[in-house]
């Protein structure tokens, strides 16, 4: 069975080629606009890895994240970001939510599927 990855991304070219990506490597994807939207797909069901934008309308990707390990089911739910943020702060901001992971767009889909490949867990 194909593991699920949730991708959070307000542009939705961006979600397309990311989905592009995972779905060529086998892997399940579902979508959200924003982290609201994210927050809605945690409902129970198995979800193996999130890909994750900072800047997004409604609820930014950190807070995602913070609210996301609120949640039993989804505590350890790894999580790479994928922003054009770049500053050590951001990142340092991401990592104690709980980011895996932060990649700077622009990206190869190569870098992003070896990123994935080492945090999607059975």
């Amino acid at each position: 069975m194909a593991k699920t990855i949730l991708i959070v991304d307000d542009s939705s070219s961006i979600r397309t080629v990311v989905k592009l990506a995972l779905q060529g490597a086998g892997y399940q994807v579902i979508e959200a606009d924003d982290g609201t939207t994210a927050l809605k797909q945690l409902d129970g069901r198995k979800i193996h890895l999130a890909v994750c934008d900072v800047n997004m309308p409604r609820m930014d990707g950190i807070t995602f994240v913070t609210q996301a390990r609120t949640l039993p089911a989804y505590r350890f739910l790894p999580v790479i970001m994928l922003t054009t943020e770049d500053q050590q702060a951001k990142k340092d901001q991401g990592r104690a939510a709980g980011a895996k992971a932060w990649m700077v767009k622009p990206f190869s889909p190569p870098q992003l599927l070896d990123a994935v490949g080492k945090l999607c867990l059975p």
